[in-house]
């Protein structure tokens, strides 16, 4: 199955080259970002054309501001926010091949962490801000849209870019999302024939896998962990297409947060956890739009408004 991140990806790629019980989690610091006060982060560009850019907003929709301005003919996108939100790590094709670059929450102060003859891309913080996961592939097609993958994997490098280390020997590609307590991974692959969420120490090892999608041909994606590290929110088409669920650290007590025909997907938790942003086609417009929900599925709030794509949001 084609996962549904390629499609995403595709115009900028072709820009560029044509079941263990967790452990309690440990106590952790006041976040120094309320959700009031912290930005949406999200994509967006025009679906007819091949320009992506990284955008801020409100959490009410307001004042949304563009923060890259990539040179014509290449695009930024998968941006993730710092954990104190004062800078933002995102992929760009802007020199060539995607890279992982980092900037100023402003979009200022533009650099490039990874210099890689690849695919660099889907930058995911630690949370004490000193390392960002991200997916490589080493062997990617040398022309032509980017799929299939040959050897995606996760790595993980410090924050200026030095000391870059591969967590996965198999083969994966996919969203990550740094458990805020520091001491797991959760991430998605499709290492047995279907695309599942797993989790693993930050070193790479002792890799479990904590969805069991019940659907033939289904598949369980882009995993995000709640601010107590207690919950991860998620996307699926066990219930027959892209629907947003929640689940604890473990994989258990699955519970479905949206209920209808469209897309619901990529959801990412508000810094007090109360609330969840993600992308949806619900609305019927002729692009993907932001929306904004609480915890439980319960007032659903449209933030964006045009005919662009819009999505990938983070919080």
């Amino acid at each position: 199955m084609r996962r549904k991140y390629w499609s995403a990806l595709l115009p900028l790629v072709l820009l560029g080259v044509a079941c263990q019980e967790a452990e309690e989690p440990a106590e952790l610091a006041p976040a120094t970002t309320t959700s009031t006060e912290a930005k949406i982060l999200f994509d967006s560009g025009d679906p007819a054309g091949m320009d992506m850019e990284i955008y801020v907003m409100d959490p009410d929709g307001s004042h949304v501001r563009q923060v890259t301005e990539t040179p014509p003919g290449t695009g930024s996108r998968d941006g993730a926010w710092s954990p104190d939100h004062q800078k933002i790590a995102f992929m760009s094709n802007r020199d060539g091949d995607p890279e992982v670059y980092v900037m100023a929450a402003d979009g200022s102060d533009v650099q490039r962490l990874t210099k890689h003859r690849g695919f660099d891309w889907l930058p995911a913080w630690s949370p004490d801000g000193t390392q960002i996961a991200f997916i490589r592939d080493t062997d990617p097609p040398a022309t032509g849209p980017l799929y299939p993958l040959r050897s995606p994997s996760i790595y993980v490098m410090d924050a200026d870019g030095s000391n870059v280390q591969r967590l996965t020997e198999f083969t994966t590609g996919g969203y990550i999302t740094w458990s805020p307590d520091g001491e797991r991974i959760a991430f998605e692959a499709n290492l047995d024939e279907i695309w599942e969420i797993y989790v693993m120490e930050t070193d790479g090892s002792n890799v479990q896998r904590i969805t069991h999608t019940p659907v033939k041909d289904a598949q369980s994606t882009a995993p995000n962990w709640s601010p107590d590290s207690r919950k991860i929110a998620f996307d699926s088409t066990r219930d027959g297409n892209f629907e947003i669920y929640v689940m604890d650290a473990d994989g258990s007590n699955v519970q479905r947060i949206t209920h209808n025909d469209k897309v619901d997907a990529r959801p990412a938790w508000s810094p007090d956890g109360l609330r969840i942003v993600f992308h949806s086609t619900r609305d019927g417009s002729s692009g993907q739009e932001i929306y904004v929900m609480d915890a439980d599925g319960g007032n659903v709030e449209r933030l964006t408004d045009n005919n662009h794509f819009d999505g990938h949001p983070d919080w």
